[in-house]
């Protein structure tokens, strides 16, 4: 993509191994993708993600876009099981251009009834590797997701590793992002 300059300190994310990170002022960034409302970015140091919350320290970033890219629009109208997948769909692995739905990572959702009212979703997904540190970064981020839907009162993604994953999971469309339809 491009290479800009950070305006301000910044919080990060080390990738792969999910540590947090802090990455300086004035630091050249090269943006490696802006999917799901988070920014991948490569440093001299490796590569970070940068949360959509602290996206404005980045120069030059047209922030506006990357909601547009998100899917930050206001959802209308009642909840549904189909606006948790397209919530889910919103969420992306930092160094895989595809969503954790087309990656073939969630495995399962449930919805019920939540014992204070509205909605209980319950999301069980994997990741492409056991040792991955992102994990609970990207379940942490599908779980924002699903929370933020309307009627939903109590959302948890739960990180399960049976079966195992496997590139034949991925779906046909993710397959075609990755060019290996």
């Amino acid at each position: 993509m491009s290479t800009t300059r950070l305006l301000e300190d910044v919080p990060a994310t080390v990738i792969p191994a999910g540590t947090p990170a802090t990455l300086a002022a004035g630091e050249a960034v090269h943006i490696v993708q802006t999917l799901g409302g988070n920014v991948t970015v490569r440093t001299d140091h490796g590569l970070f993600r940068i949360a959509r919350a602290d996206a404005g320290a980045i120069a030059g970033l047209d922030l506006d876009k990357l909601d547009r890219e998100a899917g930050a629009a206001v959802v209308a109208g009642g909840f549904s099981e189909q606006l948790v997948w397209d919530a889910l769909k919103g969420c992306f692995d930092p160094e895989i251009p595809v969503n954790i739905v087309d990656l073939g990572l969630v495995y399962d959702l449930d919805i019920g009834d939540s014992p204070a009212g509205g909605r209980r979703v319950d999301v069980k997904m994997t990741l492409t590797a056991p040792g991955c540190g992102m994990g609970p970064v990207i379940a942490e981020d599908a779980r924002q997701r699903v929370a933020a839907l309307p009627g939903v009162v109590e959302a948890r993604v739960h990180i399960v590793w049976d079966p195992q994953w496997t590139p034949q999971m991925i779906s046909e469309a993710g397959r075609v992002q990755l060019g290996i339809a």
